[in-house]
């Protein structure tokens, strides 16, 4: 879109040019990863409306279980609520994920063998990047998906 003279003149469709972002505070109730999920799915079709993103459908599950896995470890590993953070565009989504402890999580090395402790595991499996640090609340951890066709 551009205007000239007061005028405005459309040139196709217009991309945003801020990311699309979305934050929600849990408290640990019953069904908060079951809502973590679904107002994921809700994030990427707004990403598919208004930033015209092409999310194939493995993209779109990969993305789902990076959210799962990031709010179940906050979950299960703090002393209170935490927060879950989307940032994205119509190539990467962005997941923070920020909760009470200060403790870092650890990845464990590939053990078949091994029952639980996976989640990050997954994590990096499924991300182009993963991080966490320490913030004055606790800590935070991060991952970037790509978003791609398929």
């Amino acid at each position: 879109m551009i205007e000239q003279d007061g005028t405005v003149i459309t040139r196709g469709f217009d991309v945003p040019v801020e990311p699309l972002r979305r934050t929600v505070h849990y408290t640990g109730e019953p069904g908060c990863i079951a809502d973590a999920r679904s107002l994921t799915a809700h994030f990427l079709q707004q990403l598919r409306t208004e930033w015209c993103a092409e999310v194939g459908p493995r993209s779109g599950e990969a993305l789902l279980l990076v959210v799962s896995e990031l709010v179940t470890n906050a979950d299960r590993h703090s002393d209170g609520p935490y927060i879950l953070e989307l940032e994205g565009t119509d190539t990467t989504v962005s997941v923070s994920v920020y909760d009470s402890s200060t403790a870092l999580p650890l990845r464990y090395p590939t053990d078949p063998e091994r029952v639980g402790r996976h989640g990050l595991e997954i994590v990096h499996a499924l991300a182009a990047e993963v991080s966490a640090e320490r913030v004055p609340v606790g800590k935070r951890v991060r991952a970037v998906v790509r978003l791609e066709r398929d």
